[in-house]
């Protein structure tokens, strides 16, 4: 799933926020993956966003923030589950919910990867714009995601169902099943995913010649996700193939999308 919401906040549309480019935040309580995979240094990381939440002025979630080698800014937490739950339960509480929406003169979008579903990211996702939930497309974990208690009635129509990799089933069906109105398939793609995963990597294509199906993909979503959600589209993105869309115009603002984990998911190329 990290490398789901690094897809996303790599091709997010920067128009849809007056050309601020967005953040992403590692909020996973059982901790952190990017810190190791790209070699960057302990701090700055989410220890020190929760620790400046309950200051007076906790100062700018971008205080925080390292750049990746591919442009892609990100607080990222440390390994460990003890240090980040009680980070992200620091951040989940009034506090550090201001200093992941920011003030009246922050805009940008936050893309929140809050890890596995729980109790504990609860108040994270009721105070984000958009819940994208990402899991595999089996028999299995489809049906551990409607088990799971997340809902559209309970994202009060803010919920996204992205299916990674193969699946047997149709959006349509899966929508009409699980009762949520937008389902988008991204493709399992290795190659992409080792490409993110790089830490020499200097950009990732999305247009041209031979683009990433799986960065195409989340170019795709990432424009569905700035539109309303009464626009309400079910797509699967083949590989290689791109969709162009008419959206309306969006106020730049500080928004933010949550990414947790579906029950049954697993990392990998997600």
């Amino acid at each position: 799933m990290t490398t789901t919401a690094l897809a996303l906040t790599a091709v997010w549309p920067q128009e849809a926020d007056g050309g601020v480019r967005p953040v992403m935040v590692e909020a996973d309580s059982s901790g952190g993956d990017l810190m190791i995979r790209f070699g960057l240094p302990s701090a700055p990381s989410l220890l020190d966003v929760a620790a400046a939440a309950g200051q007076p002025y906790p100062g700018s979630l971008l205080g925080a923030a390292s750049e990746l080698p591919f442009g892609v800014r990100v607080v990222v937490a440390v390994p460990g589950r003890g240090p980040c739950r009680e980070a992200v339960r620091l951040l989940a509480g009034e506090a550090g919910r201001r200093v992941l929406l920011g003030d009246a003169h922050d805009w940008g979008t936050v893309v929140l990867d809050a890890g596995r579903l729980g109790e504990h990211i609860e108040p994270l996702l009721a105070a984000a714009d958009r819940v994208v939930l990402v899991t595999r497309g089996g028999a299995e974990p489809l049906t551990h995601v409607s088990a799971c208690g997340l809902h559209a009635d309970a994202c009060a129509g803010r919920l996204t169902l992205v299916v990674v990799g193969p699946c047997p089933y149709p959006a349509e069906e899966i929508a009409n099943t699980l009762g949520i109105e937008r389902v988008v398939f991204l493709p399992w793609d290795a190659k992409g995913v080792a490409a993110m995963n790089n830490p020499k990597q200097s950009a990732l294509r999305v247009t041209g010649f031979r683009p990433s199906p799986l960065m195409t993909a989340a170019h795709v979503l990432a424009r569905q996700l700035t539109e309303p959600m009464d626009n309400v589209t079910r797509t699967r993105v083949p590989d290689g193939d791109s969709l162009t869309e008419n959206r309306p115009p969006q106020l730049a603002r500080r928004g933010g999308a949550a990414l947790v984990q579906g029950p049954g998911a697993e990392e990998g190329g997600s």
